[in-house]
């Protein structure tokens, strides 16, 4: 049985001033330098969330620390994010010469991973082997989690790849890193290897497998997960239910986000952001703002992620007055300090609507350092809606003076000196992006089938069907002009010969996925595609028509908004 000392310990619990009474009872019994006792005084202050002071007084008043302690205060302080006290503990035992176990090594790899410190990670990773732990399954687990937090998802996956035996904290750390470093495929495609070995998943590769359907697109296996949670009768916790939520609404259902809302029993902020957020992807700034009124009448409080969302979704539909006084509140109410993405939401809120001026005003009055980049992306982008070419020019100039670096601006550039009629200053812009070998983003699309993502880029002739592909593109465009299509060249740049324009155009990449979809799919099924970028001003009108002539409904996700085409129009009434 345990001592009475120890007895009072347990009692005391992490209850931080109960532990410093029965402590300074340890100092006056005579027990103040038991190792044993302030061994579990450690692990309870650090669960208490105990100053680090006390912490390092409790370890300096023991005359020989051994390897029991060093591994308790590594383990305790990395288990409750003291990740710096957890190295400098590590630290002290190589000093004093005390070998590190099994689980020292995975407590101070975590550590490591918390403070993004690759550097001290290799480091350890060296001592790792040179102490003969180098095949033991928790400390590799844990370097697959260093590795792919700190973005060397290849170290990861060979540390993984040689894994004798892969516990399902190992499996997650990889399929997270993947999607945390934006390879979505590959946690998917590593997602499948899991299912075909027979590892079961628990409720963390769900939340992470959903974040990476969200990012692609896949809503087939998307469903596949929320089945499966279903009919195994996971808990469908706050985290889990709002990957849900995000997962449907980046996949094109916002009613089946909001089903799944609805369902959740316990709603944090973040549940609530993630269904305003969905709501305006989709262009729905009414419900978007109704659904924050219910949120506020729940006394929660919102954040300046919340307010992204709300701002966003205003500009999406077109709802000024509203969005003004949403950045009212957020100031006079909840004493939130705007941001970047505030700003830039404003900008573009008050510029698609028409209001280029105001949105001038506001970024030279209501900006109080120097707008960002993407403030005056924003207001480029309502120059160019609106045909303000010469307000366009000088943002698009100083654009280029802030960031000279960035090929986008000089596209930008040309694009606006071409619509004001400047065409020597086009040629001018060309030769500078020639000559520091600027190129364009490259556009892709992607398309979810029977659970395998396929992508496509402009002109793509990667694929195995790609004549079929090209052959119904062709038949579609031209039943697309036999009811009233005309191709819109300004969307390309404006050297290209007419000819040259409408062949660029024909094979953008998105228009080569939904062939491809419409090819592969059912004649009820709807068309789901991702874009990378803005979806061009030409794809955004040829797939009006192809909704007709094909008689499907077409979703696309573009880097802005959702775009939902059914016969013949669009979700965003060409506000976009």
């Amino acid at each position: 049985s345990h001592s009475p000392a120890f007895q009072a310990l347990l009692q005391a619990g992490p209850r931080l001033k109960l532990l410093q009474q029965v402590h300074g009872q340890l100092i006056v019994s005579g027990a103040g330098c038991s190792r044993a006792l302030l061994t579990k005084l450690v692990n309870l202050a650090c669960a208490a969330g105990s100053p680090l002071r006390y912490l390092r007084r409790i370890f300096l008043s023991v005359l020989n620390p051994d390897s029991f302690l060093f591994s308790s205060l590594i383990k305790s302080t990395s288990k409750f994010s003291f990740s710096l006290e957890s190295v400098l503990y590590y630290r002290r035992m190589i000093s004093a010469n005390i070998s590190p176990s099994n689980y020292t090594f995975t407590s101070v790899i975590k550590a490591c991973a918390d403070l993004s410190s690759l550097r001290i990670g290799k480091s350890v990773h060296c001592h790792v082997f040179t102490s003969g732990y180098g095949v033991d399954s928790y400390v590799q687990a844990a370097l697959v989690s260093l590795y792919a937090k700190s973005g060397e998802v290849g170290v990861a996956r060979r540390v993984f790849d040689k894994m004798p035996e892969r516990s399902i904290v190992a499996w997650n750390s990889m399929i997270s890193g993947y999607e945390q470093n934006g390879s979505a495929m590959e946690a998917i495609s590593l997602f499948n290897m899991m299912r075909d070995l027979g590892v079961e998943p628990d409720s963390t590769t769900f939340v992470t497998v959903l974040s990476g359907c969200a990012q692609m697109g896949a809503v087939g296996l998307g469903c596949w997960v929320h089945n499966y949670i279903i009919g195994n009768r996971f808990d469908v916790n706050v985290v889990l239910g709002t990957a849900l939520i995000n997962m449907y609404a980046r996949c094109g259902n916002v009613s089946k986000a909001r089903e799944v809302f609805d369902l959740m029993n316990e709603k944090n902020v973040i549940a609530w952001t993630a269904m305003i957020s969905g709501y305006g992807m989709h262009g729905y700034g009414s419900q978007a703002i109704e659904l924050f009124g219910k949120m506020r009448a729940c006394g929660l409080k919102p954040n300046n992620i919340t307010f992204v969302a709300l701002l966003s979704a205003c500009a999406h539909a077109g709802l000024v007055q509203e969005g003004r006084q949403v950045f009212a509140s957020m100031t006079q109410e909840y004493a939130l300090v705007p941001g970047v993405e505030h700003h830039v939401s404003m900008v573009d809120m008050l510029g698609r609507a028409g209001y280029v001026i105001e949105a001038y005003r506001f970024i030279k009055e209501m900006i109080p350092d120097e707008p960002a980049p993407a403030v005056w992306t924003a207001m480029l982008g309502a120059c160019k809606i609106h045909k303000k070419y010469d307000l366009g020019v000088e943002v698009a100039e100083h654009l280029l003076s802030i960031e000279p670096d960035n090929p986008g601006h000089y596209v930008m550039l040309s694009n606006i000196y071409a619509l004001a009629g400047k065409m020597d200053r086009v040629e001018v812009v060309r030769n500078i992006m020639i000559r520091n070998s600027f190129k364009k983003q490259v556009g892709f699309s992607t398309i979810d089938i029977d659970h395998k993502t396929y992508l496509f880029s402009m002109g793509d002739k990667s694929h195995p069907e790609t004549n079929e592909i090209y052959q119904y593109l062709d038949e579609l465009m031209c039943r697309c002009r036999e009811v009233g299509y005309v191709p819109a060249p300004e969307s390309v740049m404006h050297e290209l010969e007419e000819e040259e324009r409408e062949f660029a155009l024909r094979y953008h990449s998105e228009k080569l996925a939904i062939a491809f979809g419409l090819l592969k799919t059912s004649p009820c099924m709807a068309i789901r595609i991702v874009k990378n970028l803005r979806i061009c001003e030409d794809c955004h009108l040829a797939i009006k028509y192809i909704s007709v002539v094909a008689n499907r409904e077409i979703v696309v996700r573009d880097r802005l908004r959702f775009h939902h085409f059914r016969d013949g129009a669009c979700s965003c009434l060409d506000y976009w």
